[in-house]
C-alpha cells in the first residue's frame, strides 16, 4: 500500500480530528499574542515566522500530539519549507507522528463583494502543488468567507472553490474546501441554506474517483449538513471553530454527527510560551482530548 493510500484510509476511517496550524502572515501576530508573545519580540517577518515555527514545533513534538487522536495537520507554506526534528515538517508529521499533512494554498481574501470574500488569485498554485507533492503533503486547504445570505455571492464563492479544487485533484492532492460563514453574520442560518444547496450541486458533478473534504462553520441547526456527510464524493466534513470558544465549539460539534474538528485558535487556547514543558503538555493534552471526544459523534 502506498503512503497516499495509507493516509487516505486514515482520514476516511480512523477516529480523530484535524489540527489547523496554518496561521499565515496576517493572523500570526494574533496567534503569537494569545501564546504570550507580543509584537515587539520580532523586528521583521522572517523573525516572526521563526517564532511561530518554534511554537508549532513545540506543539507537534509534544507527546500529547500524535496520530492516536489527530488525523491530520494543516501547515502554512513557510512551515512546509522548514524542518522539525531534522526532517521536512510534512514528512516529520507522517513518519514520526502518523499525522496526515495538509498545506494551506490560498493567498488570502479579496475585498468583500456581494456579501462574500473570494480568494485572491493564486498565480503560482501549480508550482506550489508540485512542491507540496515533493514534500510528502497529502492534501490542501483554501479559505474564502461568506458574510451575508446573498445567492449570487455564495454561488460565486463555491464556484471558485470547486474550480481550484479540480486543479488540486488533477495534481494528485485532496483539497479541503473551506467557504467559512462568519459566525457574526446577521443572516447566518439563511446563508447556510444557500451554501448547502451549492455544495451538494457541486458534489454531484464530481467524477466518481474525485473526493474532497469540506471545512465548514458549525451550523445553527444540528446535523444541517448530514446530506453532505453521507455523500460518496465527500471524504470528510470537518468544522472550524470560527471564533467560538473551545467549549462552545465542542458543544456544537458534538451535536453534529459525522463531523470532526479542524480547530486553530480553539486548539491552542490556554497554551503559553512561559509554561514549563509539563504545564504545556498537560494543557495541550487536555485540549486535544476534549476536541477528540467532541469529534466522536
Amino acid at each position: 500500500m502506498s503512503t497516499a493510500q495509507e493516509q487516505l484510509g486514515k482520514v476516511e476511517r480512523e477516529p480523530g480530528f484535524v489540527a489547523a496550524l496554518d496561521q499565515s502572515g496576517g493572523s500570526t501576530p494574533k496567534a503569537l499574542r494569545l501564546y504570550g508573545i507580543e509584537e515587539g519580540a520580532w523586528s521583521n517577518e522572517d523573525e516572526m515566522f521563526s517564532i511561530i515555527h518554534d511554537m508549532r514545533t513545540r506543539i507537534i513534538t509534544s507527546p500529547s500530539f500524535s496520530g492516536d487522536r489527530i488525523l491530520g495537520a494543516i501547515l502554512f507554506e513557510n512551515t512546509m519549507d522548514r524542518e522539525i526534528g531534522g526532517r521536512p515538517s510534512a514528512r516529520y508529521l507522517w513518519e514520526e507522528k502518523r499525522v496526515v499533512p495538509f498545506l494551506k494554498v490560498d493567498k488570502g481574501l479579496a475585498p468583500e463583494a456581494d456579501g462574500v470574500q473570494l480568494m485572491k488569485p493564486m498565480p503560482e498554485l501549480d508550482a506550489l502543488l508540485r512542491r507540496a507533492r515533493e514534500n510528502g503533503v497529502f492534501g490542501t486547504k483554501m479559505r474564502s468567507v461568506i458574510k451575508l445570505a446573498n445567492p449570487a455571492g455564495i454561488k460565486a464563492n463555491v464556484d471558485q472553490q470547486f474550480e481550484i479544487a479540480r486543479r488540486i485533484l488533477a495534481a494528485g492532492l485532496v483539497p479541503i474546501i473551506e467557504p467559512e460563514i462568519d459566525i457574526h453574520s446577521p443572516e447566518k442560518a439563511e446563508a447556510e441554506a444557500l451554501l448547502r444547496t451549492e455544495l451538494l450541486a457541486h458534489l454531484n458533478r464530481l467524477d466518481p474517483d474525485e473526493r474532497v473534504i469540506f471545512k465548514l462553520t458549525l451550523p445553527e441547526e444540528d446535523d444541517f449538513y448530514a446530506e453532505c456527510v453521507g455523500h460518496p464524493r465527500l471524504l470528510k466534513l470537518v468544522a472550524l471553530s470560527g471564533g467560538y470558544t473551545r467549549e462552545e465549539a465542542n458543544a456544537r460539534m458534538s451535536r453534529n454527527r459525522g463531523v470532526v474538528a479542524s480547530f486553530s485558535r480553539a486548539l491552542t487556547e490556554g497554551l503559553n510560551a512561559g509554561q514549563s514543558e509539563a504545564e504545556f503538555n498537560e494543557m495541550l493534552d487536555s485540549s486535544i482530548e476534549s476536541i477528540f471526544r467532541a469529534s466522536q459523534t
